[in-house]
């Protein structure tokens, strides 16, 4: 027989399931969006997901991949949602609906990748060039206004920027590249 801290323990997800669970949101909607052709019915259909989610969080096996796990979810989901609402997406049959929710979810894969790579090479970048990339780009200013700021010619300014988009370019190939992922 069970303990009763045991039975409160497997009665609710581990921090660690709410937490993935948390962060896939806006991946599992941009996987669904495409798949039913609007926002609201992408969030409806999100809402459906995460109600099966909580439902079979049990079932969810810890150290796998939770948003490919919510992704077969979801996509069981969309073909519950059409099916219910078959006189909205008639154009679309299951096949091609399947086709179309495998490519959203390697591209989502692979853009997952390229945010990571990403993020690893702003790290790399030299200060002064960090702060020339979060002056542009965190507030909503031009690169004139930047300029205007630092006290640079414009000019330099928008070379300084192109080649920090190109350095940022080609480290992002490379580790792609290292790591196996998309180029």
């Amino acid at each position: 027989m069970k303990e009763s801290g045991d039975e409160s323990e497997a009665a609710a997800p581990s921090e660690e399931f709410v937490r993935q669970f948390t962060a896939s949101q806006r991946a599992l909607f941009l996987y669904i969006l495409p798949l039913v052709g609007n926002s609201t019915d992408a969030d409806e259909v999100l809402q459906e997901t995460n109600i099966v989610i909580w439902a079979k969080w049990q079932q969810f096996r810890p150290g796998t991949n939770f948003l490919a796990w919510g992704r077969a979810i979801a996509r069981l989901e969309v073909f519950r949602h059409r099916r219910d609402r078959s006189h909205r997406l008639s154009f679309l049959d299951d096949a091609l609906l399947d086709a179309v929710a495998r490519k959203s979810e390697v591209f989502s894969e692979e853009s997952e990748q390229r945010r990571e790579a990403l993020e690893h090479c702003i790290e790399q970048l030299r200060p002064k060039d960090l702060q020339l990339l979060k002056l542009r780009y965190s507030g909503e200013i031009n690169g004139d206004e930047v300029a205007r700021k630092l006290g640079r010619p414009a000019n330099s300014v928008y070379q300084s920027l192109g080649r920090i988009r190109r350095t940022l370019a080609e480290c992002v190939r490379l580790r792609l590249a290292q790591e196996g992922g998309v180029s």
